[in-house]
């Protein structure tokens, strides 16, 4: 299925004549740095493959033995069973999240999203999953952010959105005449599921958890309900008569991939690089998808694809790049506070926060 201001700085005031100057700090190693920004990039390129390999699993699914309820019992419990230690740990803190919040980040990643984004995956490509769910969620943010009256994106962030709408008209537009009422009614699905991400991503803001108490969060309701669904029948299950090369194939990329990995290491890359270049990078999550399913999948992108693609990444780009903000009274020459960026700044809601990263793609 891939893409959240920094608190003003105030420049040191000069030592006073009565107080001795505190010595310069030297500079840190440069090799111990270039060591941890190869991390970094290890990290956020394994990020990348596994937002992709999201996209291509909602596409195999449609091939597969297992259905989309057995896709997410493995999804939301496989990271529920491994770091059950860790979760109990944060009970505390999980139970102490208010009840609006918590209903976002369970609408927007949880089961309503799994469901609409199987489901359309089903009906289109590998290429419409990759590029409609994470691609336009910078829409949906813009439009969520604004209602709550925090301001309409400004410079290249309006040219952004409008790139990604225009691809996303590109990429549908074939499908329009003649009707192709499935992949029609597939990319509304995506549609659909990039809404509830930024609904996701909205409310995932608003919390102050950890990477492994936002997958706790997201993972153990979804669980629980999805549990419940399958046992009483509302949705069918195959698990137990599923081949075990489509269980294996899903344990390790929605369940230990999208469900555990991708989160972990994105928190981990952004400390290594910083969150705007993990969020330009995490752009080209549409691109890997669509390329990896051609010899993963046999897709062979049209070209509306070829055209879609890279103008909805392209826009993502333009999307997530922040303004300068305007200096005000009280504020240094230079500096932004993180009130005037979130008010001025919808579309940087898009990228994934620092210390609170999404655990899907």
């Amino acid at each position: 299925m891939a893409p959240p201001s920094r608190p003003a700085t105030t420049p040191p005031s000069a030592p006073s004549p009565a107080t001795p100057a505190t010595p310069a700090v030297p500079p840190a190693p440069a090799r111990p740095r270039a060591a941890g920004e190869a991390l970094g990039l290890i990290a956020l390129a394994v990020t990348v493959a596994i937002w992709a390999g999201f996209a291509l699993s909602a596409r195999a699914l449609a091939g597969s033995t297992l259905l989309p309820a057995d896709a997410g019992l493995i999804r939301f419990g496989l990271p529920v069973l491994l770091l059950a230690p860790a979760l109990w740990r944060r009970r505390r803190q999980l139970t102490a999240v208010p009840a609006a919040t918590a209903l976002k980040i369970l609408c927007g990643a949880g089961v309503p999203f799994f469901l609409a984004a199987m489901a359309g995956g089903k009906l289109t490509s590998a290429a419409f999953v990759g590029a409609l769910i994470p691609g336009t969620v910078p829409l949906f943010v813009s439009a969520l952010m604004a209602a709550k009256g925090h301001g309409a994106p400004r410079g290249l962030q309006r040219f952004g959105l409008a790139a990604i709408t225009l691809g996303a008209v590109t990429l549908v537009s074939p499908h329009l005449l003649p009707v192709d009422g499935g992949t029609l009614a597939g990319s509304g699905l995506l549609l659909l599921a990039g809404g509830l991400w930024a609904l996701y991503t909205v409310g995932l803001r608003e919390t102050t958890l950890d990477p492994v108490g936002s997958i706790g969060l997201l993972c153990i309701p979804s669980f629980a309900v999805l549990a419940l669904l399958a046992a009483t029948g509302v949705l069918p299950t195959n698990l137990v008569h599923a081949a075990p090369g489509d269980l294996l194939l899903f344990v390790l990329l929605q369940g230990l991939g999208v469900g555990l990995c991708a989160g972990l290491l994105y928190a981990f890359a952004i400390r290594r690089l910083g969150a705007e270049r993990c969020a330009v990078a995490g752009s080209l999550s549409p691109v890997a998808a669509a390329l990896l399913a051609v010899p993963l999948l046999g897709e062979r992108p049209g070209t509306a694809v070829l055209l879609g693609v890279p103008v909805i990444t392209a826009g993502v780009i333009l999307a997530n790049r922040r303004p300068a903000a305007k200096p005000t009274a009280a504020a240094a020459p230079g500096a932004a506070g993180a009130a005037t960026d979130a008010a001025q700044d919808p579309a940087a809601a898009t990228a994934r926060p620092e210390p609170k990263v999404p655990a899907d793609a």
